[in-house]
C-alpha cells in the first residue's frame, strides 16, 4: 500500500470490480481512451493488473481517505509505447474527483515508488496531445516530453510521450 496525505493506494481485490466498473464505464472520465468500457474489459482490466502484481508492476485502486471511496486507478506497467517497452506510469482519476490535485499526488506517489522501492531507471507517461490535465501532471512530476506520435492503440490520436530518469 502507499499512503499519502489524502490518498491510499492499494492493489486491487475482486471485491473492487463493481467499483473499478464505474471509473472505467465512465464516459466523462474515460474520454480520452478508445472508449469507456464495458463490465468484460473492466473484468479484464483488473485480471491483468492483479497478475502483474507477483512482478511489482500493476494498476492500483486510488482510494480517497476521507470516505474510502475508489476515485481513481493508478500505477506501473511494463507496456509497450511506440514500440519501446517502457514503465509507463497510467493515472485515471473520476470525473466527479478533478481539479482536486488526485491526479498529481496519485501519479507521483506511484512515481517515487517506482524509483524507490523498484529501482527502475526511467518512468515514462503517454496521453493524447489534448489531455491538457493529464499533461500539466506529468509536467509538475518534472517529466519532459520527448516526442509526440500516432498511439494506434488509441484511434491513432496524436500522442504524447513524457519521461523521467532516476537521479
Amino acid at each position: 500500500m502507499i499512503a499519502t496525505d489524502k490518498l491510499l493506494i492499494r492493489r486491487y481485490t475482486p471485491d473492487d470490480l463493481p467499483k473499478l466498473h464505474a471509473l472505467l464505464s465512465d464516459p466523462v472520465t474515460m474520454q480520452f481512451w478508445p472508449a469507456a468500457f464495458t463490465f468484460e474489459q473492466s473484468e479484464q482490466w483488473m485480471t491483468r493488473n492483479m497478475e502483474s502484481y507477483s512482478q511489482g508492476y500493476g494498476r492500483m485502486a486510488v482510494i480517497l481517505r476521507e470516505n474510502q471511496e475508489i476515485v481513481g486507478d493508478a500505477g506501473l506497467l511494463k507496456y509497450e509505447i511506440d514500440g519501446v517497452l517502457e514503465n509507463d506510469l497510467g493515472y485515471i482519476i473520476s470525473s466527479a474527483y478533478w481539479n482536486r490535485g488526485f491526479g498529481f499526488e496519485a501519479a507521483e506517489a506511484v512515481m517515487k515508488h517506482g524509483f524507490e522501492e523498484l529501482g527502475l531507471k526511467r518512468i515514462c507517461a503517454n496521453m493524447p496531445v489534448d489531455h491538457i490535465a493529464s499533461r500539466k501532471v506529468a509536467e509538475k512530476l518534472g517529466m519532459t516530453l520527448e516526442k509526440q506520435f500516432l498511439n494506434r492503440r488509441n484511434r491513432n490520436l496524436p500522442t504524447c510521450l513524457y519521461a523521467i530518469e532516476r537521479n
